[in-house]
Order: C-alpha cells, then sequence, then structure tokens
C-alpha cells in the first residue's frame, strides 16, 4: 500500500506537535487557581481513558494515517457510536487537561495547534471515509466529530 504524500504530512506535522509539547517555556506560564488543578486532572484522566478504550475498540482498523486501511471495517459502536474521531478527542483532553495541571501557556497554545490540526485531518479523512465506506454520510449525522451532539 503506497501511503499517499497528504497522510505523511498529516502524521508528521501531529508527531511534531506532540514532540514540542514534551517541552515548555517558563516565560508563559499561567498560574491557574488551584481547584483548576484537579478539573485538569479529571480531563487528563477522561482524556487518556476515552483514548484508550477508542484504540482497543478500533483494533485491527488502527492506523496513524487519515487513509482508511484495505480491509478495514467502519467502527459505529462503543464511543464510535457517539463520536467519529474518539482518538483525538482523547488526546486533546489529555493534553488540554495537562496543560491546566502544569500551568503552562505553552502547553495550552500546543492543544490548540492540535485541535485545529485534527480538525483538518479529519476532514480529509472523513473524504476517504465516504469513499471507502457508503453509510459513513448517515453515521455523520448520527455522530458528532469530537464530542457528541456536536
Amino acid at each position: 500500500m503506497k501511503i499517499p504524500f497528504k497522510d505523511i504530512v498529516f502524521v508528521l506535522l501531529q508527531f511534531l506537535l506532540f514532540i514540542a509539547f514534551t517541552f515548555d517555556i517558563e516565560s508563559m506560564t499561567i498560574l491557574f487557581p488551584p481547584i483548576l488543578f484537579w478539573f485538569g486532572v479529571g480531563i487528563f484522566v477522561l482524556g487518556f481513558v476515552i483514548t484508550v478504550v477508542a484504540v482497543l475498540q478500533l483494533n485491527v482498523n488502527l492506523s496513524p494515517f487519515p487513509s482508511p486501511l484495505p480491509g478495514a471495517k467502519l467502527i459505529e459502536t462503543g464511543v464510535y457510536k457517539f463520536v467519529r474521531h474518539p482518538i483525538y478527542t482523547g488526546l486533546i483532553l489529555a493534553f488540554f487537561g495537562y496543560s491546566i495541571i502544569s500551568d503552562s501557556g505553552y502547553r495550552l497554545l500546543i492543544t490548540t495547534l492540535l485541535f485545529l490540526l485534527f480538525y483538518f485531518k479529519t476532514r480529509y479523512e472523513e473524504k476517504q471515509l465516504i469513499e471507502k465506506f457508503p453509510n459513513y454520510s448517515e453515521y455523520k449525522k448520527r455522530s458528532g466529530r469530537f464530542f457528541p451532539w456536536v
């Protein structure tokens, strides 16, 4: 299977943002109120759980690339019943939660950039999925992109 160039660009940008997130810029520290620390922990844990569950449910259909694998099946059950891209949702929530936990404006910025990248990546991915799965358009009407009913 030849991987399309656009797929490689999306994944490369995604991993560059993951790497950028591991750093912090002290001058961009935001001192959140202490109560937000526990909110951040909750959001981080929720994001982590959603990501793990979604990966397990996707199983052999999992790929970092937006184009579906040959022989892939459309998953519409579990968390995928409510959200079309729960792995991205989980990552966004986990990164957002950790940004709050670490009082990092820089990490909030990286999380925002990651959200935007995932938005454009899913637009591209969904074009591929509509071509591969005739019922994907109906599935889109029943589920949210990143969050249920949104």
